[in-house]
């Protein structure tokens, strides 16, 4: 949770106009073709305190777009490929990248921005008066954006019928943005996200349990309305909607109309036609890291604490505080048992008034007919605060541009691919002198991806607890495409 003094020196809209006045300086590779093409953004913002503590530095370290994420059986066994390119995800990895880069100064005798020695032997800790907030320009998909409808907001009016058939449930009901993506079509392998993209129907501010008065599309309710012509016949109040599925062996959604159609609550994994993907949603992700930490099992060997968010701000758009309370904090808010040095941590939500220029409702409003069908950039973003190659563009999991030739290879790979992580990584581990290095990189034969991350053992171990009491259903990934090496 955000101090209070923090709390007061920084605002969400000031925190949206960082990330996308960064945005707006990156190079055009990469970028959604306007009125044509939309994305979704996400940041990672460090905050440091002033000596005086009268004011906070904030700095963007890591900053993602995309809305993408390839299917179960394009994900590769070298770990060079990007299996989930959405915003959040891109952001994190790149975050990931710049711990790495802040640790490797730190155990070479340089000045680090975020770490200083910590009480143990071989660990490092955030320094004080430091810490991280994270920004997503739209209400991150699966649990978080599965939320009523204001009164003001377009909706399907869908016949309320005693006997319907799930097919023609379906029919109609899904959310004009999901419908639109589906007739996209993506490159290979690649699934395009409804990542909540409900923004694209205008927000209300009436009351979210207000039922609509059916306009002259509606259909007729009932047999009743129909003979009394005085009853005034209404639309049912309908649920914005996530392309995210829930995951297999665990509660479906019941598919039946308005705020019937989902399930809350429960675990679900990013959409794909076909070839389902692994990749679990952002709202599920977002609270595990909430618990687990952003740094990954791998940094955990060098880190005396999980670094988790303190805020996640999200901008203009369709929100429910209730929603993200539900998908972020409460899902997670009874595990115990957790080692300890992790903790059930709560971050502060908050939503800024400020719109991302290049997300669908605004691409939307400036397409022209002569510009085709408006459909999500193909491309990802990665740019990380580090001293070496910060930009990183990704189409179909790999670097935009390379040959089909040229998949698989060195210089295909994206820069927060597993395997490039991985070896950043190891490079920080090579600088490590060995009377310093942690506890549980000592006197072990160490070799893989898979071994590396097992052996951070308090990291694994807060894992499984949160996995037991909170998300029993999460799928793991098949033990073939860690060995990488």
């Amino acid at each position: 949770m955000l101090t209070k003094h923090l709390s007061i020196m920084w605002s969400p809209d000031e925190i949206a106009s960082i990330c996308y006045n960064h945005f707006n300086k990156l190079p055009k590779r990469g970028k959604p073709e306007a009125g044509r093409e939309w994305t979704l953004l996400a940041s990672v913002i460090l905050l440091t305190d002033s000596s005086d503590q009268k004011t906070v530095h904030k700095q963007v370290v890591s900053l993602g777009t995309g809305t993408k994420c390839i299917g179960q059986s394009a994900m590769s066994m070298k770990g060079d490929v990007l299996n989930d390119s959405h915003a959040e995800v891109i952001a994190r990895r790149g975050c990931v990248r710049y711990l790495t880069e802040q640790l490797y100064k730190a155990v070479s005798g340089q000045s680090s921005d975020v770490f200083c020695p910590g009480t143990e032997e071989g660990k490092w800790t955030v320094k004080p008066g430091v810490s991280f907030l994270f920004f997503t320009s739209q209400t991150p998909c699966g649990d978080a954006s599965i939320f009523p409808m204001t009164g003001s907001q377009a909706q399907p009016c869908e016949p309320v019928k005693a006997v319907q058939k799930e097919e023609s449930e379906r029919r109609g009901l899904k959310r004009q943005a999901e419908s639109e993506l589906e007739e996209t079509r993506p490159g290979p392998g690649m699934k395009t996200s409804d990542n909540n993209h409900s923004s694209c129907r205008k927000s209300g501010d009436s009351n979210q349990d207000e039922v609509i008065i059916e306009n002259k599309a509606c259909n007729q309710l009932n047999d009743v309305s129909h003979f009394q012509p005085d009853v005034k016949k209404v639309c049912p109040p309908d649920l914005h909607r996530t392309g995210a599925k829930c995951v297999p062996d665990g509660p479906a959604d019941p598919l039946k109309p308005g705020l019937l159609y989902h399930s809350v609550g429960v675990l679900r994994v990013k959409p794909g036609r076909g070839d389902r993907t692994l990749s679990l949603s952002c709202s599920d992700k977002l609270a595990r890291w909430g618990i687990l930490g952003i740094q990954g099992a791998l940094l955990s060997h060098y880190l005396q604490g999980p670094i988790c968010f303190s805020a996640v701000v999200v901008g203009k758009g369709s929100y429910s505080h209730q929603a993200m309370e539900r998908a972020l904090k409460t899902r997670c808010s009874h595990v115990r048992g957790l080692p300890s040095s992790f903790s059930v941590r709560a971050p502060e939500l908050l939503q800024a008034n400020l719109e991302f220029t290049h997300n669908h409702t605004h691409t939307e409003s400036k397409h022209t007919h002569s510009q085709g069908r408006i459909s999500p950039c193909g491309a990802a973003i990665s740019w990380s605060a580090v001293s070496q190659q910060p930009l990183d563009v990704t189409a179909n999991g790999y670097k935009q541009g390379v040959t089909k030739k040229a998949l698989g290879t060195l210089q295909a790979r994206s820069l927060i691919s597993k395997v490039e992580l991985f070896h950043s990584f190891l490079k920080l581990v090579a600088a490590t002198e060995d009377s310093h290095l942690p506890e549980t990189l000592r006197g072990k034969d160490l070799r893989t991806y898979w071994d590396y991350k097992q052996a951070a053992e308090t990291y694994q171990q807060a894992w499984t607890q949160l996995r037991l009491q909170a998300f029993p259903l999460w799928p793991r990934s098949p033990r073939e495409l860690l060995l990488f090496h």
